[in-house]
């Protein structure tokens, strides 16, 4: 009996991610935390934000009476980032809303991909929820964006 949904969703939604044509050949897609690579300029982390606490949080509850099926909501904490040698902060901002906007496209359903908003069928659906933009100069230019993905599944 399967008892969450999390791991099944998180590796579809690293799959999906990495099999977006926009994110495929500019962006390194993370599972979890990493040592950072300074020649990767454009990141996205699933299951990890800076200073964060959790990957993953969650809350089950039953479905109905009966208790046959529990329905599990859950919150899968990423963040995206982009960084450059320069100092134009303008250029780094832009790109990681740009980013962050082709996984929100990628979450949606689309001929190509009918079962995205439903993370290959491992939810009842997922959707971008949140963000918190974080800017810093250091050895250039990074913008960051923690962003949420937010499911409902029924176990």
């Amino acid at each position: 009996m399967v008892t969450s949904r999390v791991p099944a969703a998180v590796a579809a939604l690293l799959d999906i991610l990495r099999a977006a044509p926009s994110l495929a050949t500019s962006v390194h897609i993370e599972d979890g935390p990493t040592a950072v690579n300074l020649t990767d300029l454009d990141r996205i982390y699933v299951g990890w934000q800076p200073n964060g606490e959790a990957a993953v949080t969650l809350q089950q509850d039953f479905n109905a009476a009966g208790a046959r099926t529990r329905d599990e909501a859950f919150v899968i904490a990423c963040y995206a980032e982009s960084r450059a040698g320069d100092k134009d902060m303008a250029l780094r901002r832009n790109r990681v809303f740009e980013i962050v906007g082709i996984v929100e496209t990628a979450l949606r359903a689309s001929d190509a991909f009918p079962e995205a908003p439903t993370l290959n069928g491992t939810v009842l659906w997922a959707h971008l929820t949140a963000g918190d933009l974080h800017q810093q100069q250091s050895e250039g230019a990074l913008a960051g964006l923690n962003f949420s993905v937010s499911c409902m599944a029924r176990i």
